[in-house]
């Protein structure tokens, strides 16, 4: 009996659900940093796993008091995933629970789904008893189908949350190819490493009004050529960028080489330009034209 079905993932922001995704899939596609809101677009990663097909949709983190386009938008598109699936998985950060966890809860209000509830970083309690009282207190907020503790970090518990999650796929054929992992194209994957390089490296140093698009994406006699705009709101941040005689944007780019030439296993010749287009963060057209319209 083959079984397929979509599985949102589901928190505030920086509480690990990209994290997760990528170890469940044993592959990066979906980018990572301490900074919350890395992820802005709902990723799909597909895992098969003999007769069953998870098609994970990691979402961006629901936050509050955010009135710009991208945050609307990251809202916008946490919330139509959370509409659209088969199971819902909540991450929740060990023993915390903030206003922002709370607004994903309301979110989840009503919901006919099941609705399982991942508690991650279990790793770094030092007292596990303490745990214990607390799974109570969310069983009882949250009503959930199943709860599990689990480290996406460290892998901990992952084959039980896979295990769980499987029980509540419906019947289906596979929608997808048992070797394929995302429905996003190479170019957005590109996009993404380069991005993750510069919140890594960047930090409080650089908002949040950034962007990379895409502008060369070649195969010439085995190399992967690969040009990429970053996109800035001001000249200061493009300074910042750039770094002492181009230091911070070749370091930034040796990094996400590395990772595209892992992730496409081929040799990779990127180039990095950065340009200031001032206002685009909060502009719905510009965010359209960079490819934030799919919903």
């Amino acid at each position: 009996m083959t079984k397929c079905g979509y599985v949102a993932l589901v928190g505030r922001p920086n509480v690990g659900k990209s994290t997760l995704l990528n170890h469940m899939l044993g592959q990066k596609i979906s980018i990572t940093s301490r900074k919350p809101q890395t992820t802005r677009n709902n990723v799909l990663g597909i895992k098969t796993e003999g007769e069953n097909q998870f098609l994970f949709v990691d979402t961006p983190g629901l936050h509050l008091n955010q009135k710009g386009a991208m945050n609307k938008y990251m809202n916008k598109a946490a919330s139509t995933a959370i509409r659209d699936v088969d199971v819902v998985v909540m991450l929740v950060d060990r023993l915390v629970w903030t206003d922002e966890d709370e607004a994903v809860a309301r979110r989840l209000e009503g919901l006919e789904l099941p609705l399982i509830v991942a508690v991650n970083k279990c790793d770094q309690l030092d007292d596990k008893n303490v745990l214990l009282p607390h799974l109570q207190v969310l069983t009882e907020r949250l009503s959930p189908n199943d709860i599990v503790p689990v480290s996406a970090l460290r892998g901990m518990q992952l084959d039980r949350l896979e295990s769980i999650i499987a029980k509540y796929l419906p019947e289906s054929e596979h929608f997808y190819p048992e070797d394929q992992i995302t429905d996003k194209s190479s170019r957005f994957l590109a996009a993404e490493i380069v991005r993750e390089k510069i919140t890594r490296q960047l930090g409080a140093e650089l908002p949040y009004q950034m962007a990379v698009e895409i502008e060369q994406f070649e195969q010439d006699r085995g190399v992967l050529h690969i040009g990429a705009l970053i996109l800035v709101e001001r000249d200061g941040q493009k300074r910042i960028l750039i770094g002492d005689k181009g230091d911070r944007i070749k370091q930034i780019g040796q990094q996400a080489r590395i990772d595209i030439e892992k992730l496409f296993d081929t040799k990779v010749m990127l180039k990095l330009w950065v340009k200031v287009k001032s206002g685009w963060s909060d502009d719905e057209r510009a965010l359209k034209s960079l490819g934030y319209d799919d919903l």
